[in-house]
C-alpha cells in the first residue's frame, strides 16, 4: 500500500462504490449511496471513504443520531474490500470515525452481525474497546426476548459502544 487517504464521501463516489460492490455479488445499489450525500450534506450521517493511490478501497458512516441508541452516534455500513482487508484500512477508517465522534460526544455505539461473515469485523471491535452493551440480541433493531426464534441474517445484531473520553 503506497497511499492511503481518508476523505467524505464526494458526488462521483457513488457508482464506484456501488460497482465495487455489484462486482462482489453484495446488493449495495448506487441509490444507497445518493441517499447517504443526501444526509451528509443535512448532517444526520458523515461518510468516510478509504482510497489506496486514489481507488476506492472502503468506507464507514457516522450516524449522528442512532435509531438504536438514540443520542449516541451509531458507527454504521463498515466495509473494506475483501482484496483490501488486512493492510490497516479498516483501523484507519475506525480511526477516523471514532476521532469524529470524540470530537462531539464521549460515547459512540456500533452494532455486529451473528454468523461467521462477521467476525473479523467481531474481534476487531473487542480489541479496540467496544463492550457489549448489555441487552443481548438485537433484531432488526429490537431486543430478541428469551426463547423467540429468529433468523441468522444481517439484521440480527449484537450492540457495542465504546468511551472515547
Amino acid at each position: 500500500m503506497t497511499s492511503l487517504a481518508i476523505r467524505p464521501l464526494h458526488d462521483d463516489d457513488p457508482p464506484v462504490i456501488a460497482a465495487a460492490f455489484e462486482e462482489l455479488g453484495w446488493p449495495k445499489p448506487e441509490s444507497q449511496y445518493r441517499r447517504y450525500l443526501e444526509e451528509q450534506a443535512a448532517g444526520t450521517r458523515d461518510v468516510l471513504v478509504a482510497t489506496v493511490d486514489g481507488a476506492y478501497v472502503g468506507y464507514v458512516t457516522v450516524r449522528w443520531t442512532s435509531p438504536y441508541f438514540g443520542n449516541i452516534p451509531e458507527i454504521q455500513d463498515f466495509n473494506v474490500l475483501p482484496k483490501a482487508r488486512r493492510q490497516g484500512i479498516g483501523s484507519a477508517l475506525m480511526d477516523a470515525a471514532e476521532a469524529m465522534v470524540a470530537e462531539r460526544f464521549a460515547v459512540v455505539g456500533i452494532g455486529v452481525g451473528l454468523y461467521p461473515d462477521y467476525g473479523q469485523a467481531q474481534r476487531m471491535y473487542v480489541r479496540r474497546g467496544y463492550l457489549p452493551d448489555g441487552r443481548g440480541l438485537i433484531y432488526d433493531g429490537r431486543q430478541v426476548p428469551p426463547m423467540e426464534m429468529i433468523r441468522n441474517d444481517d439484521d440480527a445484531t449484537l450492540m457495542f459502544t465504546k468511551q472515547l473520553r
